[in-house]
């Protein structure tokens, strides 16, 4: 019988719940697949939008992974800094197959020092802080340096979970699971990037989330320093 294959998702406060949950749904059907949800203890945890997940392990108790994962989301102000979690991806990344992230999560496995030299994608907004963590900064949806597969922005994180298994499990599989999932996207406006949006669409929502990032840099900064 085959072995299964461990995938563990870091799950922290604020986390945006689509880079998580998005791919985990889809590398569930990964045969063999166990999906774990870590974080610091048992306890719900509240998302960026309200409700909570339940973590399935904790740092302490997860098991050995193949495939470390770090979603994003307005929480990894907190977790950039946060000894207890980068020690537990460190610790993690030294013997996992495949270490991975979706959206700003990469800037957390920066943190922990796992993109040191490696090219790596992250949501438009915040890729410009992937270089104070010696990543270098790749405008794609997906991205793969070595072992290391990050998507771009919160929906990228579904295209990064087909791309990951077909590394686990082949093309094939792949496409059986992308046809059941009827993953045939046509979104109604051609402005899902910087580069289609155009200027003006691009400071407007810059505008928006100003306040929001502004609070979350000076963490960031301070990581990248320590």
């Amino acid at each position: 019988m085959q072995n299964s294959i461990q995938i563990g998702f870091l799950l922290f406060p604020r986390v945006t719940q689509l880079d998580l949950t998005g791919p985990a749904q889809i590398l569930s059907r990964v045969p063999n697949a166990k999906i774990h949800l870590v974080w610091k203890a048992l306890e719900p945890v509240i998302t960026d939008v309200g409700f909570s997940i339940n973590p399935t392990t904790t740092f302490t108790d997860c098991p050995v992974l193949d495939v470390l994962c770090v979603p994003g989301g307005i929480g990894i102000g907190d977790q950039v800094g946060d000894t207890d979690t980068l020690e537990f991806l460190r610790q993690q990344a030294a013997t996992a197959k495949y270490i991975t992230s979706v959206c700003n999560g990469s800037l957390v496995l920066g943190a922990a020092g796992l993109l040191n030299g490696y090219k790596s994608a992250c949501h438009w907004m915040w890729r410009k802080y992937l270089p104070l963590f010696g990543a270098i900064p790749i405008s794609e949806r997906v991205v793969r340096d070595r072992n290391r597969i990050s998507g771009g922005g919160v929906t990228a994180g579904i295209d990064f979970a087909f791309t990951l298994v077909d590394e686990l499990a082949g093309a094939d599989v792949a496409k059986i699971l992308q046809l059941g999932f009827e993953y045939d996207p046509q979104p109604p406006f051609e402005c899902g990037s910087p580069e289609s949006a155009g200027p003006d669409l691009v400071e407007r929502v810059i505008a928006l989330q100003a306040e929001r990032m502004k609070s979350i840099e000076p963490q960031i900064l301070h990581a990248a320093l320590f």
